[in-house]
């Protein structure tokens, strides 16, 4: 390494972000660069660790540890630290397609098996990436080959997320003719409709769909394959497709009135309000001005709805976590390089405790009961504590806590609940196989039932990270170019 004992000499440092109450003002990214030379020196906490953990990418104790694409970060750190900046773009751009998102939107399993978390800070990886990634940008070496001699293959993707762009960009270098169809009217799948702009800005991600035109991907948005009469005619016109529809079918709560006015699944309320955003004559048809927003869900996209509604001026708002609260710091049975079960407080969540003086998360809580009323709108619902047992099986099952029944008042109920599977008509027009976490079922992770289909991402994996989409998306890369071809040296 360029500084050996830059770990001991230095401290982490993260890039400073706009205060809560004024980034709330606005849908802008709000955190702002450190300078280059501070950013040198950040990556120059990147020791000489031996085996560089941050990198491995696989299963721990039934989580992920480290980094799924494999990056070879302490060589691109190391480079960074000795001002090889176009060098170590080039280290990070041979196993990441688009560093631009994943240095956003990734929560971060390299850093939390890096060596120096075992006794101290990680290493600031998705902050020295977020560098290189723009400084290519910036000096305009970010690009694509253009073809000029294709191999007269043709590849349909079906979805424009984050699995479909890695895997279309990996066969166009294959110099296959690559189509990607989306069904709504802009290209980039969650990217663009289920983070919001503050975490991820669109100009972002239009900046890498331009890219990809430019160099000859083509893109047929608003084209949704949802018959078997189309399934047919892309088999016809295609030599092999791939589904990269995601895992999108939503988790509904087992109440009654699911249905009322007011209740909405969150990647349809953060969708919305990202079309508004883009085009102001899109109705805004879920609007959490100055009503009482309950969230129903811990996770990422809970905290997004929590920020989306704040700065939609709500009148309050709480997010229901059903699982107990996690420590501040890894306990005994968690020991590195295990992913980290601590807690987390996200920018949604700062912002609210800015905002309204308290954390809006409850934990170990969930909805027992919506109540409606005279034209079935929401305007309450009554939250119950839950306990957590081991049924016969061995497996922890939460309870309702008798007696622990209160009401909240709600106006806008949002269902972060996660996902169950893969969408039905997905099964029904190309006749796949479904298995039992309700995704399609494959021989190997890429490859279905049905001759030159294949899937990608979340709709044979479940509902995943970013990163993980990515990287599924260059292994069915591989298989389809090895299907096409008879080999691949993608």
């Amino acid at each position: 390494m360029g500084k050996p004992d830059g770990f001991f000499v230095y401290e982490r440092k993260d890039t400073k972000t706009i205060a809560p109450l004024d980034r709330i003002k606005n849908y802008q990214e709000f955190h702002l660069p450190l300078q280059e030379e501070n950013r040198r020196i950040q990556a120059s906490r990147c020791m000489d660790c031996g085996v560089p953990f941050c990198q491995y990418g696989k299963q721990i104790a039934g989580m992920s540890s480290g980094c799924p694409l494999h990056n070879v970060i302490p060589e691109w750190n190391d480079l960074l630290y000795r001002k090889n900046y176009e060098i170590a773009l080039e280290r990070l751009l041979m196993t990441n397609p688009f560093p631009e998102f994943t240095s956003r939107v990734c929560p971060a399993p390299c850093e939390k098996a890096c060596t120096c978390s075992l006794h101290g800070d990680a290493v600031t990886i998705c902050e020295n990436e977020k560098f290189l990634i723009e400084y290519g940008f910036a000096h305009q070496l970010i690009k694509l080959p253009n073809i000029r001699q294709y191999t007269g293959k043709k590849v349909a993707i079906i979805g424009s997320g984050p699995s479909g762009l890695a895997c279309a960009q990996q066969l166009h270098s294959r110099h296959h003719e690559v189509h990607i169809y989306e069904r709504s009217d802009r290209a980039g799948g969650l990217l663009m409709y289920g983070i919001p702009n503050m975490k991820l800005d669109k100009a972002i991600v239009n900046r890498r769909i331009a890219l990809m035109e430019k160099a000859g991907i083509h893109f047929h948005l608003s084209t949704d394959i949802d018959t078997t009469q189309k399934v047919k005619q892309l088999q016809a016109e295609y030599d092999a497709i791939i589904l990269a529809v995601g895992s999108s079918k939503p988790r509904n709560l087992s109440v009654k009135h699911t249905d009322a006015k007011g209740v909405h699944f969150a990647v349809d309320y953060l969708s919305h309000s990202t079309k508004h955003l883009l085009d102001d004559t899109y109705p805004l048809t879920i609007d959490a001005k100055d009503k009482h927003v309950v969230i129903v869900g811990g996770g990422d996209t809970g905290n997004d709805c929590v920020a989306t509604a704040i700065r939609q001026s709500c009148a309050s708002v709480v997010q229901l976590e059903m699982m107990p609260e996690l420590p501040a710091s890894r306990m005994d049975d968690n020991p590195w390089p295990e992913w980290s079960k601590v807690k987390k407080t996200d920018y949604g969540q700062e912002e609210a405790i800015a905002m309204f003086d308290q954390d809006p998360r409850l934990y170990e809580v969930t909805i027992k009961e919506i109540i409606t009323d005279e034209n079935h709108a929401i305007k309450q619902v009554v939250i119950c504590s839950l306990q957590w047992e081991k049924d016969g099986d061995g497996n922890m099952r939460p309870s309702y806590i008798a007696g622990s029944e209160k009401k909240v008042a709600c106006d806008l109920l949002l269902l972060a609940t996660g996902f169950v599977g893969v969408e039905s008509n997905i099964f029904e027009n190309f006749e796949l196989e479904k298995n039992e976490r309700g995704v399609i079922q494959t021989i190997d992770g890429s490859t279905t039932n049905i001759e030159g289909v294949f899937v990608s991402g979340d709709a044979s994996r479940g509902q995943s990270l970013v990163v993980w989409a990515m990287q599924e998306g260059k292994k069915t890369a591989k298989a389809v170019d090895t299907y096409l071809m008879g080999y691949s040296n993608l």
